[in-house]
């Protein structure tokens, strides 16, 4: 998980700013179509930059709540663990954010923030989904039964 956060973190910097990631998704496309305008050039390029959000995002809200599944005996509410992970995702958003003001290239958005608390969502609807057989299993037995922390 900390090396996801790293990731995130050197998202931010100038090495995936869109001037640098123009660099590769531009010729990329025009090699797809080489006739593209430079309308949907940009159009492209924004979306893939906001998915990117996204889904890194999404990755984060599943290593936490994966992270909170082995360390806690789920004792607790699956709701209250879902929140605090969306709630961590927030927090690592803003911080991002705010990374990005002292980055010349960059620059802090709102909308970027809602982006990828929604990725975070789009995480854990995902693992709700998947992790839904195990977690009733896990809920329904007995507290012998119960998986224990490792730590």
């Amino acid at each position: 998980m900390l090396v996801w956060l790293g990731l995130i973190f050197l998202g931010s910097t100038y090495l995936m700013s869109a001037e640098h990631t123009s660099r590769f998704i531009v010729p990329f496309l025009r090699w797809l179509k080489p006739d593209i305008s430079p309308e949907a050039l940009a159009s492209i390029h924004f979306i893939v930059r906001k998915c990117a959000h996204m889904g890194e995002y999404a990755v984060l809200a599943l290593l936490l709540l994966r992270a909170a599944s082995l360390m806690t005996n789920l004792r607790r509410s699956l709701a209250i663990v879902y929140v605090s992970v969306w709630g961590a995702c927030l927090f690592v958003a803003t911080t991002d954010e705010f990374h990005q003001t002292f980055v010349a290239s960059r620059g802090a958005l709102a909308t970027d923030i809602m982006i990828d608390c929604g990725g975070a969502i789009l995480g854990l609807l995902i693992g709700a989904i998947f992790g839904m057989p195990h977690s009733i299993k896990l809920e329904r037995a007995t507290p012998d039964q119960r998986v224990q922390s490792r730590f």
